[in-house]
């Protein structure tokens, strides 16, 4: 079996410790792993890339020309919407945050409120405005760029990311914020291990299934009420919080998926 897994060239050094143990897992499964990054074409014998980037378009024209990408385009254009997102949760009934476009200060309620850009990630195109000069101040740098507005929900800076494989949950780590709204690890938010209640579990299924994903996280907020709404999909979804709660190698966990998937075509 042979197969690329691919990143821009940035992403690829900042997650060189993840692909060198995809790789490694890999190579004991008898898989050919190899990096593909930027313009680099697939080899045409591949049986799957592992697409790790947030690029729809890219993603789509490989499938158009007879590769199997994981996760498939679509999963990767719904996650990287955050209005998509909310409108895919509406319609399987799962509790998300209100999530309406806004293109000026004219388009939101009453403040506080949350605004992002669609296609933002990692936390960092997202602010909590509470007066119409800070809205404003977000409409003028991100001018050009669709946004969106949602309540401020009070969840003490805290949210669940569950790891899904297919329809199985592979993990999920609870997140804290440290002195910010965002509960993003990356910005330097704590984690710890999280289990999921029967009813969370039934909840993110039915969001995968829908997708047809493969490999994504799925991010709530915890509400004081013990509840939670969807905030968030991720795809590609980073591991560094799987890796630190968990006992287990991610990698090992996603190449042997893929085997087995691969396998059973």
């Amino acid at each position: 079996m042979k197969g690329h897994v691919y990143y821009s060239s940035a992403e690829a050094e900042r997650n060189r410790g993840f692909i060198d143990d995809l790789m490694n897992h890999a190579s004991r499964m008898d898989i050919a792993l190899t990096l593909l990054v930027d313009e680099k074409k697939p080899d045409v014998d591949t049986d799957f890339i592992l697409f790790r980037d947030r690029n729809p378009l890219l993603s789509a024209k490989w499938e158009s020309v007879g590769f199997r990408v994981i996760n498939r385009s679509e999963v990767n254009r719904i996650a990287n919407d955050k209005l998509k997102t909310f409108e895919l949760a509406s319609l399987l009934g799962v509790s998300a945050v209100p999530t309406q476009k806004a293109e000026n200060v004219s388009d939101l309620p009453s403040f506080p409120v949350v605004l992002k850009t669609v296609d933002g990630h990692g936390g960092n195109e997202v602010f909590l405005c509470h007066a119409t000069e800070e809205a404003e101040g977000f409409f003028a740098d991100f001018e050009g760029r669709r946004t969106i507005v949602q309540p401020f929900i009070e969840s003490d800076a805290t949210d669940v990311r569950v790891f899904m494989l297919g329809e199985e949950v592979l993990g999920a780590v609870k997140r804290i914020g440290d002195d910010s709204f965002k509960s993003n690890f990356t910005l330097g938010g704590k984690v710890e291990r999280y289990t999921l209640s029967s009813w969370q579990e039934k909840e993110v299924r039915k969001l995968a299934r829908a997708l047809k994903s493969d490999y994504i996280g799925i991010d709530f907020l915890l509400l004081p009420d013990g509840g939670w709404m969807l905030n968030e999909i991720e795809d590609p979804v980073g591991a560094r919080s799987l890796y630190q709660t968990h006992n287990f190698s991610v990698a090992e966990k996603v190449m042997q998926y893929l085997k087995r998937k691969l396998e059973d075509l």
